[in-house]
């Protein structure tokens, strides 16, 4: 008996939320798509260039900062007791994330969907100027 067939009314909730998630996906690699025209729409203007190049640098030094106080603080006592709690608290945020996850799906791909439009409209004025 397949998935489909059975009686069992999780299994038959299943290829919706597959589809849900699916959708998630897509509206996720729109995004991704219209920052990547966002981009190169600004990279082909000049002062766009040295405002991205600026922007590079400062977010590689802070990188480089925020990774040495990592790096200085890890080796301490209190470091590992955090640690150790945040094990303890991930387990939890685990469970209820997926529960989460199941409730604001319909919510996460509507405002997923408005979040990509609002960038389409950013990319194609930039593309029109």
């Amino acid at each position: 008996m397949s998935d489909e067939q059975s009686p069992n009314p999780e299994n038959q909730s299943q290829p919706d939320d597959v589809s849900s998630w699916e959708e998630v996906g897509r509206q996720f690699q729109a995004i991704g798509e219209s920052i990547a025209s966002a981009w190169r729409a600004a990279w082909n203007d000049e002062q766009n260039r040295a405002r991205i190049k600026e922007m590079e640098q400062g977010l590689s030094s802070m990188a480089s900062q925020v990774e040495q106080v990592i790096k200085d603080t890890a080796a301490t006592p209190e470091a590992q007791q955090l640690k150790d709690e945040a094990k303890k608290a991930a387990g939890t945020a685990q469970a209820a994330f997926e529960q989460t996850a199941q409730e604001v799906r319909p919510q996460l791909i509507s405002a997923l969907r408005q979040v990509n439009s609002e960038l389409q409209k950013v990319v194609d004025r930039m593309k029109s100027s």
